[in-house]
């Protein structure tokens, strides 16, 4: 048995999902590749796969298995590569997932440039208001914006923005511009569900010096708001705060347009929480290809700025 062949031909089987999928990718017979997996199960002792007429799942063993089979044939790419050109252009698919306004208004522009400059990479990018697991779907390169939870990941950071509340010039003529966030309490708000499902609103320290309460990032009140509109779609969420509807809780570069047009109005800046960082995260840097590398030197500097210069907060 070639084990390198076999241990090929068992990523590819998990990455497609099924025997017949790894068949079509490799190249050969699906006889071919059910022959090979039997093999390497035999030589290894342990079962990798349970297989179904409809499914196979990875056991226990096949897991751990396949993810060092993983990185191992990276290994050997990126040995493969060192004597090759490396200023070879990136060629293939890049699968890229962003929140759906940031990615729109940021990440969309810099990999429209990027396949300007790289015809050969074909970008799938997936604008998505929810963590997206980026091993089971697949994807290369992923931004986040929040806290990270510890992984394996590997996270550049990119800069931060700011969570704000605003309200319609028309809906603060009615109910006042609030002082402090305990003015918001019970007061009607709309929410845009993609920040959280929690009615508590913190902020940051009520000092004040808004200054020193920026700079010190310190906790402060809790408040419990209203509700008068959810949505899942923050495009949505926005128009309902621009039409009177009730106060808003957004990221600052979903507002950004908003404020400069005066649909909305930006209320108790000095009371903010501390920035959200913004981070690009991809799922190891031992495993990135060539076109993920270049894609990253490409995009990191340009979304830096983006972040840095004012847009998003």
């Amino acid at each position: 048995m070639d084990k390198l062949q076999a241990m090929t031909s068992f990523v590819r089987i998990v990455e497609a999902g099924s025997l017949t999928g790894a068949a079509a990718r490799l190249g050969t017979s699906l006889a071919s590749v059910v022959r090979s997996l039997a093999a390497l199960e035999s030589v290894l002792g342990v079962r990798l796969l349970n297989r179904t007429t409809r499914r196979i799942a990875l056991t226990d063993e096949g897991r751990e298995y396949y993810e060092r089979c993983r990185r191992l044939l990276a290994e050997i790419e990126d040995v493969e590569a060192a004597l090759c050109d490396r200023r070879a252009t990136p060629v293939g698919r890049l699968a890229l997932t962003a929140p759906v306004m940031f990615g729109r208004l940021h990440v969309a522009p810099v990999a429209i440039d990027f396949m300007q400059r790289y015809p050969g990479v074909r970008v799938e990018l997936a604008l998505l208001d929810r963590i997206v697991d980026l091993i089971d779907e697949g994807i290369d390169l992923a931004v986040r914006i929040g806290p990270l939870p510890d992984s394996s990941f590997v996270a550049m950071p990119l800069g931060s923005t700011r969570r704000v509340v605003c309200a319609s010039p028309e809906f603060l003529a009615r109910h006042g511009v609030p002082a402090r966030p305990a003015d918001l309490a019970g007061k009607p708000c709309v929410r845009f569900s993609g920040l959280g499902r929690s009615l508590n609103w913190d902020f940051g320290d009520s000092s004040d010096d808004a200054t020193k309460s920026r700079r010190r990032g310190a906790e402060g009140a809790r408040v419990t708001v209203g509700e008068s509109f959810v949505t899942n779609q923050v495009d949505t969420a926005l128009a309902a705060c621009a039409a009177g509807l009730g106060y808003g809780r957004f990221l600052a570069y979903q507002v950004r347009d908003a404020l400069v047009r005066g649909a909305l109005v930006r209320v108790l800046e000095a009371h903010e929480p501390p920035p959200v960082p913004v981070h690009l995260v991809c799922p190891h840097s031992r495993l990135l290809s060539s076109r993920v590398r270049t894609f990253i030197d490409h995009a990191a500097p340009l979304l830096r700025a983006r972040l840095a210069d004012g847009s998003a907060n």
